[in-house]
Formats: structure tokens, C-alpha cells, sequence
């Protein structure tokens, strides 16, 4: 991709009405554009950004078994009403509408009541369980509190799968499996060091969950750490019943700041109970079909990301998430000449490039390259033609600028 086809722009300067560091970093190299409080939109990089950490989570959530599916974000009230949770006053961060005929629409906060409802057409029987289906898609809630950029918004993105099982044994099989591949998302976005699996409340559904969370010092839950068990428990639920469950004690644990970035949850019957999700067992008998879901925010990640991997510059983002792995910035006639070769070569080796093709100073072009966090700028200049060679700095700053040859350069792109 050239800079000069972009039709965002870089700015100096951080939106005045932006107090959270993700969103003035993103708003400012250009990755997203703020609409209304806790809602963006995502511009050529940043939604470049957001397809990236999504494919890592649909590589992980394939691997256990699902099956991506798109449900629909508008609402009928009749599944909802049955649950008991159309209900502002159950779930109070609902989108409604009503059309003139009296019919009442909403926007899809979650989606566990229609696709339960959904799923009464595909299973009947032992032979169709389980069944793991999962969907991205923008959800829609009516956050009080929408100060933090993409870490807290009224419309975001979210991976949601629902498990249906035959019973709790085989739920709590997939259960585990699902709480590993969570781990190896972490672990490929580059927060695995530091997200732990946090006991929290199950609310109505069991007697307890499991959020991952990350330390943070952006976080707005509190959480005690176990360095040695690598696991947390959630503030609301820090009571001395829990710490004997889990065979810890007060003075193992580190109080800590925390952003949650999914969770997973037993639901049990609860869903199959009220929307009469049934199926025949192996003996002929019906049974009711044992639940659970499993939460991931693509565009919250992208905003923790974001707060964790910059520094004064600007973005620093990780290789396997950036918009593009080389910023090619040419100086000087002879430079540009060689570096519309070179971004040729390299799109043809399949690496993305962003190409800093723009009539401009070569400090802008920089600055701009730092701002935007892409890992690698490869330089070519009239001086370094001359020489044979180009010049590769990584953006984290671990490693001094290297002068490569042709050669050594994409032996290094290759490994890097």
C-alpha cells in the first residue's frame, strides 16, 4: 500500500475530547475516526489492525472445534422475552426502536437467546451434539461510561462462540479447551506474560466464571494475582469461602489493576430450559441441552494493545498484528527510483509494505512511521544506492539500525 493512496492523514496533535491513550494514539496515526462517545469507526489501517487480531482468534477458536457463523444484529423481543432479559430493568443496555406499527426492535447486546432459538432447527438428537458455533460482529450497549477509547464502547466488536452439549461432563471438556486456546490468543497477541485466568462470579448461571485479565494500569477491575498458580480472583468475589476453593491465601496474593479481555461461562440449561432447546438420547429419553459461552472483544484488544505497545513516538505495534511489517521510506531521486523497485520485489515475496511514496521531508515520513507503529522502516536513499545498500531499523528499538545488502536484507526479512 503506497501513503500516498491512504485517504486518512497523521496529526501532531491529540483530539481534545479524548482523555484515554489508546484512542488519541489511534485517532492520531490515523487508524480510526471518533463518531460519538464510545463509538468509532475504522479507517484503511486500523480495520487492517482489527482483521489481524480477529484472524488469530478464528485460528484458535477453529482449532477446538468451530464453526463461524453471522448472526443478526436486529432483534425480535420473543426469545428475549422468554429468557426474562428484554427487560431494561434485567439488562439495562439495550438499543430499542419501535416502527409504526407498534413492533418493537432491538440491537443485540449478546446472543445467546437467538441463537438458542436458532439451534432448535439443527439439533434433535445425540448425533448432532456438540456443537461449537462462534460469530465476529459488532455488538451494541448503552455504556454509561464511554472514556476509553476502544477498551469501553457502546458499539464493538466481539467473538462470541456457544457450546451445546449433551451434559455437563462433555460441556466441561470443551470448557478447558476453551480456556487454553484463550491462553494461546493471549500468548500470539503478545499479552500472555501478563493476563491471567481470574475467578469471577457466574452470576445466575453457576457459581463461578472465568474472565482473562490483564494487568494494566488503565484497568478499571481490581484483582488478586497468584504469581505461583499463574491464576486471579476478581475483587467481587475475594472472600475467604473462594480463597479455601482454591486453596490460596491472602498473603500469596498480589493486589492488582486489570482490564478484562474475554470470559467464559457455564450457562448450563438456563437458555434450553426457557427457549425448549431439547434433544433424544441414546436410550430415546429427552434431555435439555447443556450450555456455555465464551467472549473475546477484538476491537478492546486492539485498544489494550495499543495502550501497552507505545511509547513517545507514537504506536509500537507487534509484527503478527501491524497493518503492514515495512515502512519504505525513498530519498532522492535515485532513492524513489529504487525503492519502487524494491516495494515490487517485497510485495511479491508477499511481505506487506507500506510505502512512504510521498513528495515530502524525509523527517515527516519518519515521524510519521513511528507514529503508526509499523515494526520495520527500510530506508533507501541516494547515498545508500550508491553504496549498495539499505538501511533496516525495527520500531521497538531493541536493535541499532542495520545497513544491509540487497541480499542480507531479505535474508533478514525472512527470519524477522
Amino acid at each position: 500500500m503506497r501513503v500516498s493512496n491512504l485517504f486518512t492523514k497523521t496529526s501532531k496533535t491529540s483530539p481534545s475530547d479524548e482523555v484515554a491513550k489508546n484512542a488519541q494514539l489511534l485517532i492520531r496515526a490515523g487508524f480510526i475516526n471518533k463518531e460519538m462517545a464510545g463509538v468509532y469507526s475504522y479507517l484503511p489501517l486500523g480495520k487492517k489492525t482489527l482483521d489481524n487480531i480477529v484472524q488469530i482468534i478464528r485460528e484458535e477458536m477453529n482449532r477446538i472445534g468451530g464453526n463461524e457463523i453471522s448472526l443478526t444484529a436486529l432483534q425480535q423481543k420473543d426469545a428475549w422475552e422468554a429468557s426474562g432479559r428484554w427487560s431494561d430493568e434485567v439488562l439495562d443496555v439495550w438499543f430499542k426502536t419501535k416502527l409504526a406499527n407498534g413492533t418493537e426492535l432491538g440491537l443485540a447486546p449478546t446472543h445467546e437467546e437467538p441463537l438458542t432459538k436458532l439451534m432448535k432447527n439443527f439439533i434433535s438428537s445425540y448425533k448432532d451434539l456438540p456443537s461449537y458455533p462462534y460469530q465476529f460482529q459488532i455488538k451494541f450497549r448503552n455504556e454509561l461510561r464511554s472514556k476509553s477509547g476502544l477498551m469501553r464502547g457502546r458499539e464493538f466488536w466481539m467473538k462470541d462462540l456457544y457450546s451445546f452439549s449433551r451434559d455437563q461432563a462433555e460441556h466441561d471438556a470443551f470448557y478447558e479447551k476453551a480456556a487454553e486456546a484463550y491462553h494461546k490468543v493471549y500468548e500470539r497477541l503478545g499479552l500472555g506474560g501478563f493476563t491471567y485466568k481470574t475467578f469471577a462470579s457466574g452470576g445466575s448461571f453457576s457459581r463461578y466464571s472465568h474472565e482473562f485479565q490483564t494487568l494494566s494500569d488503565v484497568g478499571e477491575d481490581i484483582i488478586y494475582v497468584h504469581e505461583g498458580k499463574k491464576i486471579a480472583i476478581n475483587e467481587e468475589v475475594y472472600t475467604d469461602e473462594v480463597l479455601r476453593d482454591l486453596g490460596v491465601t491472602k498473603d500469596e496474593l498480589v493486589e492488582r489493576k486489570a482490564v478484562e479481555v474475554g470470559n467464559i461461562f457455564t450457562l448450563g440449561t438456563r437458555f434450553s430450559d426457557v427457549l425448549d432447546l431439547n434433544y433424544t438420547n441414546e436410550k430415546g429419553e429427552r434431555q435439555k441441552v447443556f450450555m456455555g459461552s465464551y467472549g473475546i472483544g477484538p476491537s478492546r484488544l486492539m485498544g489494550l494493545i495499543a495502550e501497552h505497545f507505545s511509547d513517545e513516538k507514537g504506536l509500537v505495534w507487534p509484527e503478527n498484528i501491524a497493518p503492514a511489517k515495512i515502512y519504505l521510506v525513498s530519498i532522492g531521486q535515485k532513492g524513489s527510483e529504487a525503492a519502487e523497485v524494491l516495494y515490487e520485489t517485497l510485495g511479491a515475496k508477499g511481505i506487506e509494505v507500506l510505502y512512504d511514496d510521498r513528495d515530502v521531508r524525509p523527517g515527516e515520513k519518519f515521524a510519521d512511521g513511528e507514529l503508526m507503529g509499523i515494526p520495520y522502516t527500510l530506508t533507501v536513499s541516494d547515498r545508500l544506492v550508491e553504496s549498495g545498500q539499505f538501511e533496516l531499523k525495527s520500531r521497538s528499538g531493541d536493535t541499532e539500525a542495520r545497513l544491509l545488502t540487497q541480499d542480507e536484507l531479505f535474508a533478514s526479512i525472512s527470519v524477522s
